[in-house]
């Protein structure tokens, strides 16, 4: 791709929900896309948040300032594909440093069908969405009649309500590992992200990855010794299948280990609440307190729900044991007569750090005792 090509690339609308429009440049393929508009403040791992299946029906804007600029790989997937309904950057780069990449991000984007607009002020977006909330949005480059944007807004369905899982899930189930593991885990994929079963895998767990409606007694036929409940996309306080599938592991005393999505599924199943964030966390830099060990950590998150404080701090059979140090939300949960926890934020870190990384230990540990 040549400089001239890039630069006769056609304008492109952002509108939001509110009716705030901003004007950029098209990236991506041509058209006209429309999800819940989030933005992601991590300064790399671009096309891992791409590919993450939690993103699935949302517009993503990265903060940093620069995308593009080491272009895309093959290998740093988190899925089969991009799972993002659209892009928002303020500066796009057309060409890439990277000698080991494969392509440019602009092919790469094309490639996965992803409309997208640069060249805009993403800090007043930011800031926008920051004091406003999350809101759906639309972004076009191929209309620029705002009635055209209005009617394409309204197609929007709203994230609160939305079951998603089943849609970014597996349809088949599939293993990651050695069969000569010593551990076998049931894996349920509500949207499951490569990195997060790479890492059990590396652990000495067999995993078997089922779909995200599979029952409690199709999984149990298969005999594991623990099961992880993944992260996923959508609203879980209308996921009744996967509640319902985590109470009847619960019931049969089974060890389990739940992140982001899976957290807040472990807790609606202990009889606690979730709500909708007023704009989410997605980032690589949010700080975590371990309240068990008084640790701190620096956590990698992506999640427009949470837990209700109240709900576990007043619920007997549940332990709060990480919160959130900006905000003081839920950002870990363990059952005290059963052999459960979960965690909000991301220990997998693709991207981020790796300070959270011994939860997938204390999950071996839980199994092995």
């Amino acid at each position: 791709m040549t400089l001239s090509k890039f630069a006769n690339r056609p304008q492109a609308l952002l509108m939001l929900a509110d009716g705030t429009i901003f004007t950029g440049q098209a990236i991506g393929q041509t058209g006209t896309t429309g999800g819940e508009i989030c933005f992601n403040t991590g300064m790399t791992g671009y096309q891992e948040i791409y590919t993450d299946p939690s993103y699935y029906g949302q517009i993503v804007v990265n903060t940093a300032s620069h995308i593009g600029n080491y272009g895309a790989k093959v290998t740093e997937v988190e899925s089969g594909s991009v799972k993002i309904k659209g892009l928002v950057v303020k500066t796009f780069a057309e060409v890439y440093s990277r000698s080991t990449a494969d392509e440019a991000l602009q092919q790469y984007l094309e490639a996965n069908h992803i409309v997208g607009i640069s060249n805009i002020d993403t800090r007043a977006l930011v800031r926008h969405l920051r004091s406003q909330g999350a809101m759906n949005a639309v972004i076009s480059s191929e209309h620029t009649d705002p009635q055209a944007l209005r009617q394409a807004l309204a197609a929007v369905p709203d994230m609160n309500g939305l079951e998603l899982s089943s849609v970014v899930s597996t349809q088949q189930p599939y293993f990651v590992g050695s069969p000569d593991a010593p551990l076998k885990v049931a894996v349920l994929d509500l949207g499951i992200k490569t990195s997060i079963v790479d890492n059990l895998a590396s652990r000495g767990c067999y995993c078997k990855v089922f779909p995200a409606r599979s029952t409690f007694s199709q999984m149990e036929q298969w005999e594991p010794h623990g099961y992880f409940i993944s992260n996923g996309p959508g609203d879980p306080a209308v996921m009744d299948y996967a509640i319902a599938t985590v109470q009847q592991i619960l019931a049969a005393d089974k060890p389990l280990f739940g992140i982001c999505l899976g957290h807040q599924l472990l807790a609606l199943a202990a009889g606690a609440r979730t709500f909708k964030m007023h704009h989410g966390h997605r980032g690589l830099n949010h700080p975590v307190k371990n309240l068990i060990t008084g640790l701190s950590e620096i956590t990698s998150q992506n999640h427009g729900f949470s837990v209700v404080m109240d709900d576990v701090t007043n619920h007997p059979d549940i332990t709060l044991t990480h919160i959130n140090l900006n905000d003081n939300t839920v950002e870990g949960i363990r059952l005290n007569h059963k052999r459960a926890f979960s965690v909000q934020h991301h220990p997998e870190s693709s991207p981020g750090p790796h300070d959270s990384r011994y939860l997938f230990d204390d999950f071996v540990q839980l199994m092995k005792a």
